[in-house]
């Protein structure tokens, strides 16, 4: 059972990652995306890497998270919010990133695909034919391929990680942080501006207040906090924390940046949100169950 505490400290997490989309357009407004993500990762890395142990794992497999989460995923995604997708929507459809691990799951590891999953994965599928149906609203076809495809990027790294054991999430984020740094520079440098270093001097205090949040606060704070609870609860007990985390987003970038959701689109968050927590639930109500099973075998081989 989690404690009261550690409630507290799973919901600063989700206000954390919830408010960070808001940040993100925020940021974007000042600078382009490529050179925004080399912003945040530098952030992220330094000065922690000289405080902060090599994580416990080959160094192919940092180069792999960093370059799936870093570079695919954060690039797709920032590039998606800079003109094609909204902060609200862009912190619903990321979550698509679950799916996409059940599936890759299924393919990886040979993990079974229960009816429960299944059945969240057709309401989604469904939530997002609803927001191809939403053209010139909050998300275009466009944005929302380049979020699915920044989720599906977000899965690999989760199947890389799930072969990981014994690793510390925090020691694995901060070494993870330098991969993205110096190619997120050298696209930037030739595909958005040549002068980068007179748009980071010319950021106004909201800006660097953006890359400061993402870098430090989204990244070293909040994977510091998720990382410790993972370790002292299951997975199934922490996970569903993670369902708010869209409902934070959608309720921050309505609130600070007065974003607004057609019909379809409310249509398509509920879909999506109804998925979601099935999946999630499917998993807890599993591991419950399980649980109770094996504490009958034991009252029965005790008695």
């Amino acid at each position: 059972m989690i404690v009261f505490k550690d409630v507290l400290l799973c919901l600063a997490v989700v206000c954390i990652w919830g408010a960070s989309f808001t940040v993100v357009k925020i940021g974007l407004d000042e600078l382009p995306p490529l050179l925004f993500i080399a912003c945040r990762f530098f952030v992220a890395a330094v000065p922690a890497i000289f405080f902060i142990p090599f994580p416990r794992t080959s160094i192919w497999n940092v180069v792999a998270i960093g370059t799936f989460l870093g570079i695919v995923k954060f690039g797709l995604l920032f590039v998606a919010m800079r003109q094609d997708a909204s902060a609200g929507t862009a912190s619903l459809l990321l979550q698509a990133q679950i799916f996409f691990t059940i599936f890759l799951s299924y393919l990886v590891f040979d993990e079974k695909v229960r009816l429960g999953q299944l059945t969240g994965i057709v309401f989604a599928v469904f939530g997002f034919l609803f927001f191809f149906l939403s053209i010139g609203g909050n998300v275009s076809n466009f944005g929302l391929m380049l979020l699915l495809g920044a989720a599906l990027a977000w899965a690999i790294a989760n199947i890389i990680m799930k072969g990981m054991v014994g690793v510390n999430l925090l020691h694995l984020m901060i070494w993870a942080s330098l991969v993205p740094i110096v190619p997120m520079l050298v696209a930037s440098h030739f595909l958005e501006s040549s002068t980068p270093v007179s748009l980071i001097l010319t950021l106004s205090p909201q800006g660097w207040a953006s890359i400061i949040y993402m870098g430090y606060l989204a990244t070293v704070v909040a994977y510091a906090i998720w990382g410790w609870l993972l370790s002292q609860y299951n997975s199934a007990t922490v996970s569903p924390f993670a369902l708010l985390i869209p409902i934070v987003g959608v309720a921050i970038s309505s609130l600070y940046l007065d974003e607004t959701f057609g019909r379809w689109e409310m249509m398509g968050m509920l879909l999506v949100m109804t998925g979601l927590v099935i999946c999630v639930v499917d998993e807890k109500i599993l591991s419950i169950y399980k649980l109770a099973r094996i504490r009958f075998v034991r009252f029965r081989y005790k008695s």
